[in-house]
């Protein structure tokens, strides 16, 4: 027993030192967690920590569990219901883009019917921590886009419960198309009676959980999501729609912040041990064989969210800059895709499935971030004509509301091809920013310092425009939007 526990604790401490130090740099957490449990298992030459992977596999569980219960209990079904139908749209779009795209994949690959089920699924359904990360980090909150991209995350793990509802009767191995049936009828029911205890019975389930007590509140929570889980696996649902909406259950009781709240630590703990258990179950010789199909994933995905994004920015009137934004922030795969693939694992498909995926997710999980943040180079590619946009200039503009500080508008032009400021530092700067009011000219905000930014802070002058050859645009950043003159009359 001493070892087991050395060698859980040791794989997990260096996996969070690891996730740690990749934060620093703008990666997600949980590739770390699944690069750690690959190298440090069994399945690669070296010191294994933990011999047996097989014995983490109810703590695993739990991991998978409590992700799905908090993913419930967060859930913003009201955002939905307000989204409208363009949203709802959006992201029936998307879904039925990237899912469609990955079965067809998955059929290709002739790994089988219900293998292509599960590759489809983990193609089509994005990571919603490593995209609303993605929002924060890139200070894209306030960008006109960034409802749409949170609708549609949000829209993707309503979908997971029904995909889920769909898949484990397939993976269970019906002897008969009328036993599939009815396993498919009792998963949907099990799902819909859950959705009207939601509706109906979230008092008395408040009454159940609630205590004064953080402890109490905590302990009876856990129990319960743990006891719905387990229900649903004996009646043949994946305890993982069990969670899942035992969570929404809650979400509509008094009781929820304060269960998010508690709970929270113990699904981050718990995970973390679901994606490095999943690591150490990986073979690292069985990655050579799939490197192909993962590649050629990788690009299905990064062709259909690019196509997805423009479908959304047509639906709201975005420009470029909006549809890459939208594409590139929810490309990474992550705890959805490993999910799916340890259901398809545990119902003996083929075994391929698991570095197939790994190595997927690994593979986007590095290049996600890196194309998000450099999405302007895929807008100024885009052609006019895909958006409906009635703007001629629309490749940077991110926000839709006017600017109210036009008359500051004095100094448009500027010989000055350095910041000043940068030079004096000896660092280097990305692209300059002219200061329409001064004629100030420093770095802009993906440089290190900032120094346009500072200046218009300091000296109190809102507008800046871009000093880069060719680019004439303006940005207000008091109104954090780009600056448009009026209809009508001639740009200064």
């Amino acid at each position: 027993m001493h070892a087991d526990l050395l060698g859980l604790g040791a794989v997990l401490l260096i996996a969070g030192l690891v996730a740690r130090g990749a934060r620093r740099v703008g990666l997600p957490s949980v590739p770390c967690y699944m690069l750690v449990g690959i190298l440090l298992g069994p399945g690669t030459p070296g010191p294994a920590l933990v011999e047996h992977p097989e014995d983490l596999a109810l703590i695993a569980s739990l991991g998978l569990v409590l992700l799905l219960f908090h993913l419930g209990v967060e859930f913003p079904l009201e955002q939905v219901i307000g989204g409208g139908r363009r949203l709802l749209l959006a992201a029936v779009c998307y879904i039925g883009l990237n899912v469609s795209a990955g079965l067809l994949f998955g059929l290709a690959l002739g790994w089988g019917g219900a293998e292509a089920l599960v590759i489809a699924g983990a193609l089509g359904i994005s990571s919603s921590a490593i995209a609303t990360k993605l929002l924060i980090e890139l200070r894209r909150l306030a960008n006109a886009e960034t409802p749409v991209v949170l609708g549609i995350i949000v829209i993707e793990d309503l979908f997971l419960a029904f995909y889920l509802a769909l898949l484990s009767p397939v993976l269970s191995d019906a002897a008969s198309p009328l036993e599939l049936a009815r396993e498919i009828a009792v998963s949907f029911g099990f799902l819909a009676l859950l959705l009207v205890v939601a509706r109906y019975g979230a008092r008395a389930v408040g009454r159940l959980i609630g205590s004064r007590e953080d402890e109490l509140l905590a302990v009876v929570a856990v129990g319960l999501v743990v006891f719905v889980a387990g229900l649903s696996e004996e009646l043949g649902v994946s305890d993982a729609i069990g969670a899942l909406m035992i969570g929404l259950v809650v979400s509509r009781t008094r009781y929820h912040e304060r269960v998010e709240r508690l709970v929270l630590p113990l699904r981050d703990v718990l995970a973390a041990v679901f994606f490095v258990s999943f690591g150490l179950a990986i073979d690292v010789a069985d990655l050579g064989p799939v490197l192909v199909p993962a590649l050629l994933a990788v690009c299905v995905t990064l062709a259909t969210n690019v196509g997805a994004g423009v479908v959304a920015a047509r639906l709201f009137g975005f420009n470029q800059r909006g549809a890459a934004n939208i594409g590139l922030t929810i490309l990474a795969r992550g705890e959805f895709s490993l999910i799916l693939v340890t259901l398809a694992l545990a119902a003996d498909l083929d075994n391929r499935l698991g570095p197939f995926v790994a190595l997927y997710v690994l593979i986007l999980a590095v290049l996600s971030p890196l194309l998000a943040s450099q999405s302007r180079y895929l807008a100024r590619v885009m052609p006019d004509a895909v958006l409906r946009s009635n703007w001629r200039y629309v490749r940077e503009e991110t926000t839709t509301t006017s600017c109210t500080h036009l008359d500051q508008v004095r100094i448009t032009d500027t010989e000055q091809r350095a910041c000043e400021e940068c030079r004096r530092l000896g660092t280097d700067w990305v692209q300059l920013r002219l200061c329409v009011t001064c004629g100030h000219v420093g770095c802009c905000d993906d440089s290190p310092h900032r120094h346009a930014r500072a200046h218009a802070a300091d000296a109190r002058h809102p507008i800046i425009q871009s000093a880069e050859p060719g680019e004439d645009w303006r940005y207000c950043l008091v109104d954090d939007t780009l600056v448009r003159a009026p209809l009508g009359s001639p740009r200064k």
